[in-house]
């Protein structure tokens, strides 16, 4: 096996860079001359950077595809601010030149720790069907590395393995908080729906070297998935309360806030509501800290632009300031 030497996030302009990365999106284009160009995306567990083969393109096109790790030799060039690959070979990997964790970024956090501490919360639950359904969940062992390995996105927060386990336990912890700052509220609800709002996530995407959607995924979609694990577990559970599932079914449709969003209903409880402004919360959070980790090293104190976000973000106050002019 061969040791990946050069990580992405330590790449510079200026620097030959000759290692491993795995190619995630690649297209052949042509330039305002007619000339056929390679664009390629790499990226490691480190971040992801742009290539671009400018020689030979249509034959490096048929050497390698979308999902293959391949040894490029290149140079980081500066372009429009961003560092990117000027690449002159590829060469694809053979398997056992592969450590996969040198490639997809992963929680930080083990995963086996924060299910224990997921667990938690479940033995807090006093509500017998509430626990009873949960309790269902976590004893189906697929389920569980599922929800430990699936990342919680494609390509806005928590985008890594284990980030959905990382999303649900962090919604849940919050989730708690409010509960106890409000009165009236069903805790109970508000907590099972937290651990479970997300969990058609595990057959929403497939992430074997490269995060992207299922079919189902695409069809369907991981909202109206869950809903329907939940409704077939309620359904082998005896005398599960009709008014109880409906609220439950609710908070899991709604949770996404509005139909432009991808959820079928607006919340309309207390609870749904409070699950879906904590679970927004906590995605757009993580999108922003990641975002800023990735961005530039440079003196601004501005990240580039995010386009989902829609927005630039403000790195703080450690970046070396721009000299204020008189």
């Amino acid at each position: 096996m061969k040791k990946k030497s050069v990580y992405i996030s330590d790449i510079k302009a200026g620097e030959k860079v000759g290692d491993y990365f795995l190619v995630t999106e690649k297209n052949l284009s042509f330039s305002q001359k007619g000339a056929p160009y390679l664009n390629l995306r790499v990226k490691d567990k480190t971040g992801e950077l742009d290539g671009k083969i400018w020689d030979n393109a249509r034959e490096w096109d048929k050497a390698f595809k979308r999902g293959d790790i391949v040894h490029l030799e290149s140079r980081a060039v500066n372009y429009k601010n961003n560092v990117q690959l000027s690449i002159v070979e590829v060469k694809k990997a053979e398997e056992e030149e592969i450590e996969i964790s040198d490639y997809m970024p992963a929680a930080a956090r083990d995963g086996e720790v924060m299910l224990g501490e997921l667990l938690t919360f479940l033995e807090g639950i006093k509500d017998p069907h509430l626990k009873a359904l949960l309790d269902s969940f976590f004893q189906d062992e697929a389920i569980v590395t599922g929800l430990k390995e699936a990342p919680a996105a494609k390509g806005f927060h928590h985008v890594y393995i284990g980030g959905l386990l990382e999303h649900t336990l962090s919604v849940t912890r919050l989730l708690d908080l409010v509960c106890n700052h409000y009165h009236g509220i069903n805790r109970d609800l508000v907590i099972t729906g937290g651990i479970l709002h997300d969990i058609g996530k595990i057959h929403e995407f497939s992430y074997g070297r490269i995060i992207d959607y299922t079919d189902e995924g695409r069809l369907i979609g991981h909202i109206v998935m869950g809903a329907e694990m939940v409704d077939n577990r309620i359904a082998s559970l005896k005398g599960f309360p009709a008014g109880l599932a409906m609220e439950l079914r609710h908070l899991l449709l709604s949770h996404h806030g509005e139909l432009e969003f991808g959820s079928p209903k607006r919340p309309k409880t207390v609870e749904a509501l409070i699950v879906h402004f904590i679970d927004d919360l906590d995605a757009k959070v993580n999108a922003f800290q990641e975002f800023i980790d990735v961005s530039p090293d440079d003196e601004s104190a501005w990240t580039p632009f995010h386009r989902l976000l829609d927005r630039v973000i403000y790195k703080g106050g450690n970046v070396a300031k721009e000299p204020t002019k008189n």
